[in-house]
């Protein structure tokens, strides 16, 4: 299929008995429970202490860590793919472990470590981010809880939640500063860039930074009008019109292009068990094309915009392909982001916005429709705490330190931005002009950039920033991947 893969972005779990948590977890490393006890804990110093050992025996002295495989990368780089033990349940370790992949790339123990989460399933091929690139740094990357594989049989949901998964990074975190003693920072994008943040609620001391790119703040779930202004003022009226034009007309020829969609779904072996039908799937995949377009996509490219009732069939079924996906709705496809909804509709939140130039041609609410609920199985039972991101929202107005949040004006999930407070200290947020939902300090106006990487390279703990960013900037450092591409295509409109 030709998407860009859509993923609802706003997912919440709730915590049982503990609400949202100050509690501290008792699977925590050396402590009872934990993976790393008695003999583990009291044998000494290992081979992972042991500076002069292989990087590789290094990692896999790590009591619960297990190098699964190394792949061929650059020379000034080793790249590894690896599993940890984790409790199912951090705060009743007797329930059981699964295992969390994650990865390492290997840059030199004299190096920074940026600590790296997309929110979803795990890329396998060495990349880097913007803060690796920027500090010639090691990278540690994780793959979500609840994503395959890092998912545990039976699952229990109740356990997919932000202080669940921050406690997976903190303890990740803790077990890797046996090998790497320089500066930790942290990242990610959209779904990555939120959970780099709720790591940092309840683990503000694990890294000395945090560098947050276009991740949403969807404080009250209930009041979402900031995305119906956005839709209303994002771009020129030009654009804007001709977007709801082919998105109306979609509908409008709703008999003939969605016995193509049903067909060609067919053809794919595709079913509709979770929206319930391919007619709710259809209509779905419509009411994304808006949201999808303004998040890939630059106002340059409104002149490839289908011209409305002028637009020829074949013209609209491809532009609706390729943005929301053809067998994007299907249960094949939603299967492999059931834990991204979930926590959408337990925890973090879903947008909606206001349609009227569909009036009329809708099958279904809108709000029901567009909800978390229509993408996970009704099998998995599901409820909302309001008080989860309230409280997220509470620590960075009032007590986050040293994070800087990179935002695109043309986002539309930028429209819930994380906005800073009297107790903020030494954090920023920044707007790329124009930008989308992959934008980053390098493509920040000059002066922005140069301030924004400047504090990155302090952070890392750097001594000389412009020697640093020269580094950064040269041939020095190789080509390589400066984003892991496997995980960015899993963050579609839904996130």
């Amino acid at each position: 299929m030709s998407t860009k893969l859509r993923r609802l972005l706003v997912a919440v779990l709730l915590i049982p008995l503990l609400g949202l948590g100050l509690a501290t977890p008792a699977f925590a490393q050396g402590e009872p429970g934990s993976a790393e006890t008695g003999a583990q804990a009291s044998a000494g110093p290992s081979v992972a202490d042991d500076a002069s050992a292989d990087i590789k025996d290094r990692l896999a002295a790590i009591p619960g860590m297990a190098v699964t495989e190394e792949k061929p990368t650059d020379a000034d780089h080793r790249y590894f793919l690896l599993t940890y033990t984790q409790p199912i349940d951090h705060f009743r370790p007797w329930l059981g472990t699964f295992q969390q992949r994650l990865s390492v790339l290997h840059r030199g123990y004299d190096r920074p470590t940026v600590f790296y989460t997309n929110g979803y399933t795990l890329g396998t091929n060495p990349s880097r981010t913007e803060p690796t690139r920027l500090t010639d740094g090691n990278q540690v990357s994780i793959e979500y809880r609840y994503f395959t594989p890092s998912r545990p049989e039976p699952a229990d949901w109740t356990k997919a939640g932000i202080q669940q998964a921050a406690t997976d990074s903190h303890r990740i975190i803790t077990a890797l500063k046996r090998i790497y003693h320089r500066a930790w920072l942290s990242t990610g994008a959209s779904k990555g860039g939120m959970s780099s943040t709720y790591h940092r609620r309840f683990f503000p001391e694990d890294v000395d930074g945090t560098i947050a790119y276009v991740a949403p703040n969807d404080v009250d779930n209930r009041e979402d009008s900031a995305y119906t202004e956005f839709f209303k003022n994002v771009g020129t009226p030009e654009c804007r019109a001709a977007l709801n034009a082919a998105q109306r007309e979609l509908l409008v020829r709703r008999d003939r292009l969605e016995a193509r969609y049903t067909a060609d779904n067919a053809a794919a072996g595709s079913t509709f068990t979770t929206t319930g039908s391919a007619d709710r799937a259809y209509e779905a995949g419509v009411l994304d094309v808006v949201w999808a377009f303004w998040q890939y996509s630059t106002e340059a490219d409104c002149a490839k915009v289908p011209p409305g009732a002028a637009a020829t069939d074949d013209q609209l079924y491809a532009w609706f392909d390729e943005q929301s996906g053809i067998t994007g709705n299907s249960d094949q496809s939603l299967a492999k982001y059931t834990a991204y909804y979930y926590q959408a509709g337990t925890e973090l939140g879903s947008p909606t916005f206001e349609v009227p130039h569909l009036k009329g041609l809708q099958h279904y609410d809108f709000k029901e429709l567009y909800s978390p609920r229509t993408y996970v199985p009704k099998s998995i039972p599901m409820r909302f705490d309001p008080s989860a991101m309230r409280d997220i929202d509470r620590w960075v107005k009032h007590s986050a330190e040293r994070i800087i949040f990179v935002y695109g004006q043309n986002d539309p999930w930028g429209a819930e931005p994380f906005r800073l407070g009297w107790g903020s200290e030494d954090s920023h947020v920044y707007t790329v002009p124009g930008g989308n939902h992959g934008s980053n300090i390098g493509k920040l106006p000059a002066a922005e950039s140069a301030e924004a990487t400047a504090k990155v390279l302090e952070w890392a703990g750097l001594a000389d920033p412009e020697a640093a960013r020269s580094l950064a900037q040269s041939h020095q450092v190789p080509p390589f991947g400066p984003l892991d591409e496997e995980g960015l295509k899993l963050e579609h409109h839904r996130l």
